[in-house]
């Protein structure tokens, strides 16, 4: 154990030098692999706190991918049906519990995973780790490690990925601090527990939240605890499905989250499990492939000769009218939101994506207008009262 670690740099490589270090007492982790930046332990702190908060809401194992101090995945270990393997290209693996929260929350959203921070809640077993070893990822965090899982993360990035054993008996104090600009700010740690008491307040006409759904109200919940604000979680089947952050306006975040959820419905679609992939193809190459096959801009990949280079043959197109009816499918997705939606316009464009049943904190002039919204749909939603701002 140490107090104090040099890094590589800070947030850009022009920023030296930089440290971390500990006011009383030792780092909470020790680096078991490589060495980190400033980037990486930012999002493995707040990383291994979100899976540590979804394991102990959920009781199941749990993971999460970072990139820039926001997830771009998050799931608990609910085992996946056979579709899902198909759409995770884990077909025929028996997967256990940590390598299939892994699995969920990397395959939620891959064009943001890549290069990611990976979090887990419990031990880095050998499969997980052998997943982790063929995609592009810039290192991790777990409380252990068996010795095989460690010897493959080690060969990975020849010998550089960056591997964290997190002490899971830190408990910080409750007071925390930080520089900007030379001024010191403080505050109390945002300490506040996500349960499902905080779903009891039903405004809404149909106030029925089956477990299943609750438990993903409360992933996205725990998701938006740690993702840069304003932000909305979408989350279905025990995962994060689409995740807007960053954005200052609220229906930015939701159409931006929906539009990941959408995605991930898209990915579903028979046309997209049948495209005909090249064997050498890249998994970076493919995943780029499959975004841009069920986006806007799909002309980029089947109206010119690139196509070619992904695919053995060329795949019809995937029309607007189709993948609108495929996601109008969708249905009983959960959606959270790191604060009060000021209006009803955030619930129509939930609803188009599937959206079933809804957590944010209320408290808006026109909490009326966003409940009426609600009612019309038939979505249930509860007011947490809580606000979870994260910066």
């Amino acid at each position: 154990m140490m107090k104090e670690l040099e890094l590589k740099y800070g947030c850009n490589p022009n920023q030296k030098p930089a440290r971390v270090l500990m006011e009383h007492g030792d780092l909470p982790f020790t680096v078991r692999n490589g060495k980190p930046g400033y980037i990486n332990l930012l999002d493995a702190l707040n990383g291994w706190q979100l899976v540590r908060e979804l394991k102990a809401a959920t009781g199941l194992p749990a993971a999460a991918s970072f990139k820039h101090v926001s997830p771009a995945g998050a799931a608990v270990a609910v085992p996946l049906d056979e579709t899902l393997k198909k759409v995770y290209f884990v077909e025929g693996i028996e997967l256990s519990p940590v390598a299939t929260a892994y699995t969920r929350a990397r395959g939620a959203d891959r064009m943001s995973s890549y290069g990611d921070f990976v979090s887990l809640s419990d031990a880095c077993d050998a499969q997980t780790a052998s997943f982790l070893a063929r995609e592009v990822s810039d290192g991790i965090i777990a409380p252990s490690y068996s010795a095989e899982a460690l010897e493959i993360l080690k060969k990975k990035r020849k010998g550089t990925y960056l591997v964290l054993q997190m002490d899971e008996a830190y408990a910080p104090g409750t007071l925390e601090r930080r520089q900007i600009f030379g001024v010191t700010f403080e505050q109390q740690r945002n300490t506040i527990a996500i349960t499902e008491d905080c779903l009891a307040d039903r405004p809404t006409k149909n106030k029925d939240i089956p477990e299943a759904a609750k438990r993903d109200l409360l992933i996205a919940l725990i998701t938006l605890k740690y993702t840069q604000s304003n932000s909305v979680c979408y989350a279905k089947d025990g995962q994060a499905i689409g995740i807007g952050a960053g954005q200052q306006s609220r229906v930015h975040c939701t159409r931006l989250a929906g539009q990941k959820a959408d995605n991930w419905h898209l990915r579903h679609a028979p046309q997209v499990l049948a495209l005909p992939f090249r064997d050498d193809v890249r998994r970076p190459d493919r995943d780029n492939a499959i975004d841009v096959y069920i986006g806007e801009e799909w002309e980029d990949l089947l109206e010119t000769d690139d196509w070619k280079r992904v695919f053995t043959e060329k795949p019809p197109v995937f029309t607007r009218a189709e993948k609108k009816a495929w996601i109008a499918k969708a249905h009983g997705v959960a959606l959270g939101s790191d604060a009060f939606f000021p209006f009803g316009d955030n619930i129509e464009r939930a609803h188009k994506s599937g959206v079933s049943f809804i957590a944010q904190s209320g408290g808006s002039i026109r909490d009326d207008n966003v409940i009426a919204a609600c009612d019309k749909y038939g979505i249930a939603m509860a007011m947490t009262h809580i606000r979870l701002f994260h910066h």
